[in-house]
């Protein structure tokens, strides 16, 4: 099967997960996807090919080659959800004139608001209905990886060491790495395949946080409520006004953090806001929680002790600190696109990868592209020489690993 037909096939399975579960995977209907790899795998001749109860999928090619070191690649499985997964109708839109795209009759893909399809012209875009998601992140990265695979098995001749494939579920909820057994896995260096548009290598990544900001007010019949009532929500809304304005995600790019504030509910008895905070800098990551904490400790002077409570968690580190070590990745990957005719582009991360996670678990693991674009929504596409083109430089990578050994 080739990989089109597999990224066709695969992103009609729905796969959403779910946020704020307490078990993984988060949504059972991953294993359906998950359990359909394995069964895939094992027919082209993989029988160590396995799923574990937490929906991981592991498997491995023995080498052909000595002395070279074990390589994997990882994808996820589950899709985001921000928008339905949910019978997904994709359809492929054939040497792609550079105009609009009607997606249905209310919905238009459309290079005035998407400039990058001005760059996809004479291509064949899979585009969705307008419905839903398509599904490339991370289907793309799935089906790229398991046409590696089957190139590989078909195809012995080729030369390789120990081909370790990993795919996750729950990444798009940010428990992909969680459970994900490393030493099991076998791979001393991976790559996640699960960046954007074609030519696209992220070895930096965010450092996260998360804080949750609960602020407890007094509740009383207004018409009683003078020197007696404390409003949760204004203080809610002053809490946020103490912030600075300049690092909200609207007003940053490239290396520039933020705080967001990305919900805000409650009553005047209570209230909660929840943030993401981002810096790429660990410095400046933890002066932003330093601000945070100094906002709750004034109001708290001011209207009383634990009238704003303050739940901080970091959620994953910046990549680089453990690829640098190892930069050979990264040059692998720019060496292997060079010759498939892919120009490199290196970008900051304004995100994180399970990339991130899993090289701070011992295992060194730079992002890079599947060609999709517009992730999480209606409006995704991907070309569909950006699918075939990203199969060529995974099995380039595994050529360099042989030359290089």
């Amino acid at each position: 099967m080739n990989v089109l037909d597999r990224f066709l096939d695969y992103v009609k399975i729905d796969t959403q997960s779910m946020d704020e579960q307490s078990v993984i995977p988060s949504t059972k209907k991953q294993f359906d996807l998950g359990n359909r790899l394995v069964e895939e795998l094992r027919a082209m001749g993989i029988s160590n090919a396995r799923i574990d109860e937490n929906c991981y999928v592991y498997a491995h090619i023995e080498a052909n080659t000595e002395g070279i070191a074990p390589l994997g690649f990882i994808a996820h499985m589950d899709t985001s959800p921000d928008a339905s997964g949910a019978n997904v109708n994709p359809r492929i839109v054939a040497n792609y004139d550079g105009g609009d795209i009607p997606l249905n009759p209310e919905t238009v893909l459309s290079p005035k608001d998407f400039p990058s399809l001005k760059n996809c012209v004479g291509q064949d875009l899979i585009v969705t209905d307008g419905t839903t998601l398509l599904g490339a992140d991370d289907k793309a990265g799935v089906a790229e990886i398991m046409t590696l695979a089957e190139t590989l098995m078909t195809n012995p001749d080729i030369k390789h060491g120990k081909i370790c494939i990993g795919f996750t579920p729950d990444e798009e909820v940010g428990c992909g790495a969680d459970k994900f057994d490393v030493a099991a896995f076998g791979a001393k260096f991976a790559y996640t395949v699960d960046g954007g548009e074609l030519g696209e290598i992220e070895y930096e990544n965010f450092n996260a946080a998360s804080a949750r900001i609960t602020v407890h007010g007094v509740g009383i019949h207004p018409g009683a409520a003078k020197n007696k009532m404390v409003n949760a929500i204004h203080i809610g809304e002053e809490f946020d006004s103490m912030l600075p304005s300049e690092q909200r995600p609207e007003y940053t790019e490239m290396y520039e953090g933020f705080i967001h504030l990305h919900t805000f509910e409650g009553c005047v008895e209570n209230a909660r806001l929840d943030y993401i905070i981002r810096d790429h800098d660990m410095e400046k990551f933890e002066a932003k929680k330093a601000i945070v904490l100094a906002a709750a400790e004034y109001l708290n002077k001011k209207y009383g002790e634990k009238t704003v409570e303050v739940a901080l968690r970091d959620s994953y580190y910046n990549m680089k600190e453990k690829i640098a070590p190892h930069m050979h990745l990264v040059d692998s990957v720019k060496r292997a696109m060079q010759r498939c005719g892919v120009t490199p582009i290196t970008n900051p991360v304004r995100g994180g990868t399970d990339g991130a996670r899993l090289s701070f678990m011992g295992l060194p693991c730079p992002n890079i592209c599947t060609g999709g674009l517009n992730y999480h929504g209606r409006f995704e596409y991907i070309p569909v020489q950006s699918l075939y083109k990203t199969c060529e430089i995974l099995l380039e990578i595994v050529n360099l690993t042989v030359e290089n050994k």
